[in-house]
């Protein structure tokens, strides 16, 4: 990051931008979707959004006009954009105080038959995109020693289930990096928040999001057919609103201590405690052979 960058956030408490108690949000994915829904709810509570996506005229037409937006070109896959679209929002409100790590696809199919080349490029955007966004964002919040750095994961990430291996993987991974980069930037002030939304009607399983399967080995192909048709038919028909989610996740990000993970949904919050209670009977039912595997010396 440039001097001169550094030394606007270094600026002294007088400045016109850390008088004002909004919040500078620096939102990927906002062309749509939950990205948009939530840079709506940013502005519409008082807040100032640096809405970014891989084309800034589409994020700026999804939002809306306003003096306390800032559109800036984006693709999270690329370290250089998410340094430029950084400097960019410090250039423009000095700060930045939330980071909402959004921007994500899906690669649908069935392990066998997703080319490996899918899974990568599955890990590449909903794995890599994030951390590149937040390793750009990390030194503007350590300078301010205050932020909070806000990850949409998914009920994916704490259930797998079939058809979602590729997807999954990276939400997985992105809970494990979150809960070990939460420690490691807490002396600075800065706070992390796992979102794990359910079924949402965003444009996730659209065609412009969702790469679907072509089948490529006989024993899955009638499986593949049948998952993509019934998938497609879910589409524009789940449960959960994402305005609401966008307005509550402001509410959350406003709080002084924000909690460190958020159920998004009444069948995330269902499916998630299942799945604590299903770790729990596993973990009691081999308690005894899993608890005597010291040395005899120990």
């Amino acid at each position: 990051m440039s001097e001169n960058v550094v030394s606007k956030i270094g600026a002294s408490p007088s400045d016109a931008v850390r008088s004002t108690a909004k919040k500078v949000w620096f939102i990927t994915g906002a062309g749509r979707g939950m990205g948009t829904d939530i840079a709506k709810a940013a502005l519409a509570a008082g807040d100032a959004v640096v809405a970014t996506g891989r084309s800034p005229q589409k994020v700026a037409a999804a939002v809306g006009a306003t003096d306390d937006l800032l559109t800036v070109k984006l693709d999270i896959t690329s370290p250089a954009d998410a340094k430029a679209a950084v400097e960019a929002a410090i250039e423009r409100f000095g700060r930045i105080d939330v980071l909402i790590n959004n921007a994500g696809n899906f690669y649908a199919g069935f392990f066998e038959e997703l080319p490996p080349d899918h899974f990568r490029a599955q890990l590449e955007t909903n794995l890599f995109g994030p951390l590149n966004v937040t390793r750009a964002v990390l030194p503007v919040m350590r300078a301010r020693r205050s932020g909070l750095v806000v990850t949409l994961s998914s009920l994916a990430g704490v259930v797998g289930g079939e058809f979602t291996s590729a997807y999954a993987a990276s939400k997985f991974a992105l809970e494990g990096w979150m809960e070990s980069l939460a420690p490691e930037v807490a002396p600075f002030g800065i706070r992390t928040m796992l979102v794990e939304p359910g079924y949402f009607r965003t444009e996730l399983l659209e065609d412009t999001s969702t790469t679907w399967p072509v089948p490529r080995i006989d024993d899955y192909a009638e499986r593949t057919r049948q998952t993509v048709v019934g998938w497609q038919g879910v589409n524009g028909k789940q449960g959960g609103d994402p305005a609401k989610l966008a307005k509550a996740l402001v509410e959350l990000a406003r709080q002084d201590n924000p909690p460190p993970r958020w159920v998004a949904g009444a069948d995330a919050v269902q499916a998630i405690e299942q799945k604590a209670r299903t770790l729990l009977a596993q973990v009691e039912v081999y308690r005894g052979l899993s608890s005597n595997l010291a040395h005899d010396d120990a």
